[in-house]
């Protein structure tokens, strides 16, 4: 059984039991939250999928830790205007556990 949720602006392929890093959600951990914005659910052999949600499904995930991802450098310049900003950017994350699919 898994299913297709969107959180944070980005689709997921989730399993019972999965680990995903998504945009951070304002839980502590420990805490749980249903994700009801499923596009499509596979079960049994049966696949369900929404226009553009499933009616009546949800995803219960549960909270590890919050963190941040690697540092990307964002470097602007302009050619022989010396020009330059160089900046860091570490994006905030949520690790959760995918506990149940309810479909």
């Amino acid at each position: 059984m898994y299913a297709i949720i969107e959180t944070g602006g980005k689709q997921f392929k989730v399993q019972e039991g999965d680990t995903l890093f998504v945009e951070k959600l304002a839980l502590e951990p420990g805490e749980t939250v249903d994700i009801d914005r499923v596009m499509m659910v596979q079960k049994d052999g049966e696949l369900k999928v929404g226009t553009p949600t499933v009616d009546g499904a949800k995803v219960t995930m549960k909270a590890v830790r919050h963190g941040k991802g690697r540092k990307i450098i964002v470097f602007k310049y302009k050619p022989k205007k010396n020009y330059r900003r160089k900046k860091g950017h570490r994006q905030p994350f949520t690790e959760v556990v995918v506990e149940k699919i309810n479909a």
